[in-house]
């Protein structure tokens, strides 16, 4: 039902975010602020890191700065809006800023899947066709397919939300989210979004069942090359330099699935607990993912702790 002439249309949106749970809110505050400094903290180090050491002027340790820098600028999109919800009951939010935020955070999130699965593509290479990995991966190669990511990302999220946006929205301007989710937007609007569901549907198929498909594969190549080695050791070492990624991988995909998979409740109750278990899986998924992929690699990766310690070291014996 086309609803556009009933209503002045809307200029702005009311983020809803927690009302019913003040005190959670309170919670989640001093947990997200921190988490956010672990962030900052924990992917800028790394970032510093494969800049500054020679050793990790690799592909793997190109493609881990940029995933560092994604999830900086995903959560610098994001996590300043979430936390001014906390403390602004009903925030509200300019149309156009709204359109900048539901861009970032596609954008970054529609990159990430790409890179994950380049990610992939560098460690099949170097596992399974060691000799030919100098020639294969060179900085000819792995430069483009880390700016393709972000090219491919970007369009993607210039194309849906600028579909988003060019829908008329009138009436109900509350957006019951913490920031400008681009499902949650689409729920405000007053005409048909056929189009939006068709587009978001091919995007979904592009930046999540292509990569996906195209990890599993790459791990079917490079769990049968691992099996092969005579050693326990060199076993060992060659799933040592994968782990990391394929754990990054299972957090990330894992929270996507779990939040747009599963069924949705029809029970009023069961609905309002299901209202609040998407927001706080959402949550975690923005904020607590990216605070994980530094640790990650920093435990499960010699010479990304070896070059940290460098930097503090240098940084010590300079003071």
């Amino acid at each position: 039902m086309d609803r556009s002439n009933q209503t002045s249309p809307v200029v702005g949106f009311i983020l809803l975010g927690l009302p019913a749970h003040p005190k959670l809110e309170k919670t989640l505050f001093v947990f997200i602020l921190l988490v956010y400094l672990v962030i900052l903290l924990g992917n800028g180090v790394l970032i510093l890191v494969t800049v500054l050491d020679s050793r990790l002027h690799t592909p793997m340790y190109f493609f881990l700065g940029n995933l560092s820098f994604l999830d900086i600028c995903y959560t610098t999109s994001s996590v300043p809006l979430i936390l001014d919800s906390f403390l602004t009951p009903r925030k509200t939010i300019p149309f156009s800023a709204c359109a900048v935020q539901m861009f970032l955070s596609f954008a970054m999130g529609a990159t990430e899947c790409v890179l994950l699965g380049t990610m992939a593509f560098d460690r099949y290479v170097a596992i399974c066709n060691p000799l030919r990995y100098p020639e294969v991966m060179s900085r000819a190669v792995y430069v483009p397919m880390a700016a393709g990511s972000w090219v491919a990302g970007s369009t993607s999220a210039m194309v849906q939300t600028s579909l988003a946006m060019q829908l008329p929205f009138c009436g109900d301007n509350v957006i019951n989210h913490f920031t400008c989710e681009i499902l949650a937007v689409l729920k405000l609007a007053c005409a048909d979004i056929s189009i939006n569901v068709i587009s978001m549907g091919v995007a979904n198929v592009i930046f999540l069942g292509i990569p996906v498909l195209f990890i599993f594969v790459s791990y079917v190549f490079i769990i049968a090359t691992i099996l092969r080695i005579p050693s326990g050791e060199g076993r060992k070492k060659a799933f040592s330099t994968c782990s990391a990624h394929l754990t990054v991988v299972f957090i990330f995909y894992g929270t996507i699935l779990f939040m747009y998979g599963k069924p949705k409740s029809k029970d009023p109750l069961g609905a309002d607990k299901e209202d609040l278990a998407d927001k706080l899986t959402s949550l975690f998924y923005g904020v607590v993912t990216p605070m994980l992929n530094p640790i990650i690699y920093s435990l499960r990766n010699k010479d990304v702790k070896a070059a940290v310690r460098n930097l503090v070291t240098q940084k010590r014996f300079t003071w």
